[in-house]
């Protein structure tokens, strides 16, 4: 089976691929944090994050496209709140005049359209395993972190096991009213949580039996260089001139 990974473009050249992990997520974790702290009427503020996001999207050579299709997954949210936002209640009557309904909108919409890009393009630059290796080394807690490696490796098993399951379904299937399919897909649900169970026992022992002992390993050892440290001063200065000056 195909499946988009989201490191898909992790093996491209480009300075922001040659950064350290951690400088990517401190960075990006700035980013997020300028990003969501800025007043939704602050316009140019708002535009100067769009360059700057869209200035690393083209050193990291990713494909714009890509980027743009992995941000549409905030629109969703965004429909959320536009359904709730006739009902929302402002305390100040003259917000409403301030800022108006529309901004509630334009808030959750730029920021996390923002964000998403942002976590985009350091996910897209950094190959799975490695990103996670940044995070231990900034000291996130190991439980949380495999949790996160096991999901990601074996959602994509998990996937193919239920489309294996529905085209076996499909295949007896012969028709009928929808209701009366409902044990069906039980069954399926059923069989499903003990496959899944079943698998990871399996692969617990499997890493046991080689002495997993709960460290992310891989074939380089990260190491901060003079480019990490470049990159890191100019992006956070750039941030902060977007903040004061604009």
């Amino acid at each position: 089976m195909e499946h988009s990974f989201i490191d898909k473009y992790s093996n491209l050249d480009s300075i922001i691929h040659r950064l350290d992990p951690r400088t990517k997520i401190l960075s990006i974790f700035i980013y997020v944090v300028f990003v969501v702290l800025t007043s939704p009427n602050k316009f140019s503020e708002f535009f100067g994050y769009s360059v700057l996001i869209f200035i690393l999207i083209f050193l990291s050579r990713l494909p714009f496209g890509y980027v743009l299709r992995r941000s549409f997954v905030i629109f969703p949210f965004v429909f959320l709140v536009v359904i709730f936002v006739p009902f929302y209640k402002f305390d100040n009557p003259v917000e409403i005049y301030r800022y108006g309904r529309f901004f509630i909108v334009w808030n959750v919409l730029i920021k996390s359209w923002l964000s998403v890009i942002a976590i985009t393009v350091l996910t897209s630059t950094t190959r799975f395993s490695v990103l996670l290796k940044g995070f231990e080394k900034l000291k996130l807690p190991k439980f949380l972190i495999m949790c996160v490696s096991f999901m990601y490796r074996y959602i994509f098993v998990l996937i193919d096991e239920v489309q294996r399951l529905q085209r076996a379904r499909d295949s007896r299937y012969f028709g009928g009213k929808f209701f009366l399919q409902l044990k069906v897909y039980a069954n399926i649900i059923g069989l499903l949580f003990i496959k899944t169970y079943n698998r990871a026992e399996r692969v617990y022992q499997n890493m046991v039996s080689r002495g997993f002992d709960g460290n992310i390993r891989i074939l380089n050892n990260l190491k901060l260089t003079s480019l990490d440290f470049s990159f890191c001063i100019v992006f956070s200065l750039i941030i902060l001139v977007i903040k004061i000056l604009v």
